[in-house]
Parts: structure tokens; sequence; C-alpha cells
């Protein structure tokens, strides 16, 4: 799925920066339009890579706020992101409701750059649906990406929500061990086991896999009582 077949969906998987980010091209080939996931530490080459696909980014979907993923200072130095992204095309911003505060502080942008959104919101390129779904407890406006074109099984881009193997931390400010167990069991758990999965690092031997395999083998979603994944998850 991330490279270039002959179909309505464009979709690229892109490794970028220092932590193993992953971030995305996803559009529709019927008019040309995409839109980029989490763009950060390499804004440029990310845009360019849309260009050299004959693709234009008409806009940016966010995961979540932290640094790695939409740009800022982290650790004493600066990631690109979300700021350099819009000095190159002044695109529409699509974020989370409860996470559009995080996102300005972390970045600097205006409120005027984002496109706030509801649970189960959607956005469209062509034949392609985005569906945005809520999944609390990495942050509290997480939110993964469900992908919907025609001819080819669902796709989730699931940010630092859920890896392959794992699960995102949910010891940092603004996180919650019960949110994510709801997340990860009653709204990503409940998706189809054909639904192709594509996370938000690179922190296992492949780059993505299918939530049936992570139903199976996913410790995170294996276990099935809230107190013993709090117990699991340290809290």
């Amino acid at each position: 799925m991330a490279g270039a077949s002959e179909d309505e969906l464009y979709f690229r998987q892109i490794s970028v920066g220092e932590m193993a980010n992953l971030a995305y091209l996803v559009g529709s080939r019927s008019t040309r339009q995409a839109l980029v996931v989490d763009p950060a530490w390499s804004v440029d080459a990310l845009l360019d890579r849309a260009a050299a696909d004959g693709m234009d980014v008409v806009g940016a979907l966010v995961t979540h706020y932290h640094q790695d993923h939409v740009g800022g200072a982290l650790f004493g130095f600066e990631i690109e992101g979300l700021r350099r992204l819009l000095e190159r095309r002044p695109v529409p911003i699509h974020v989370q409701e409860r996470e559009a505060l995080g996102v300005r502080k972390v970045t600097g942008i205006s409120d005027g750059d984002l496109v706030r959104h509801a649970p189960g919101d959607v956005v469209e390129l062509g034949g392609v649906r985005v569906t945005l779904l809520h999944t609390p407890g990495h942050t509290p406006g997480s939110q993964c990406f469900l992908v919907a074109a025609p001819g080819r099984p669902d796709a989730l881009v699931s940010g630092d929500t859920l890896f392959l193997g794992s699960c995102g931390r949910v010891d940092l400010p603004g996180s919650d061990p019960q949110a994510m167990f709801e997340s990860l069991h009653h709204t990503l758990g409940r998706l189809p086991d054909e639904t192709l999965l594509y996370p938000g690092h690179l922190y296992a031997p492949e780059a993505s896999s299918t939530m049936g395999e992570q139903k199976r083998t996913n410790p995170y979603l294996r276990v099935a009582r809230l107190d013993d994944f709090l117990t699991f998850v340290g809290h």
C-alpha cells in the first residue's frame, strides 16, 4: 500500500527524523490532491515527495500535539513541523478539538490555521474518505485516521495510540491509562481484522500490520480487563 499503484488511493509511508517517526501522504489520484499526516522533521522532503508524484498537498492531519509529530522545541533543539509546512503551503491543519490548544502552544501557529474536528468527522478527497477517530489516552485529543477507498481494505493510521506489538505511553502529562484502554478496546479493537495498520513510529521490524494480527499478538489488545491493563502499564 506504500507504493504507487494505479487506483484511486494515493498512500505513502515515509520515515522521518531521529525518533523513528513515520509520516504519511494520503490522497486521491483522480483529484491529484493529498493530505500530509504529522508533517515534522523533514517537511520539505515530504512536500517534494508529493510533488514528484504529481500530487498537490491541500491539508495536514495531526494525530496529536507532541513535538516529534508537529514540530517545536524538544530536548534543547527545534524540530521542523507545521510552521515550516505553512511557510511552504498555507493549508488547513486538521486537529481534534481537544488537541487544538496543545498544537498551538507547541508549534506557535495561529488559531486561524486550525480546523477543529469532533469524533467521527470525515475529510474527503475524491473517492477517498478519511474518518477521524478520537482515541484519547496518549494525549487528550489523540486521533487516528481510518482511510477508506474503493477496492481497498480500510487502513488505520494510528499515530502514537497503537503500535505494532505495543501502544503509546500513558505516563506523560495529559496521558490517561483508562482512556487508552477504552480507545484500544472499544474504538480500535472493534475495527475489522482485515483493516491495515500503519503506526506513527517504526518500533517493530515491520512497518505495517493488520488489526487481526495485532488482536492476536499485541499484549495491550489481548488484555481484556481494565484492572489488568492498568497493572500492565504500571498504574
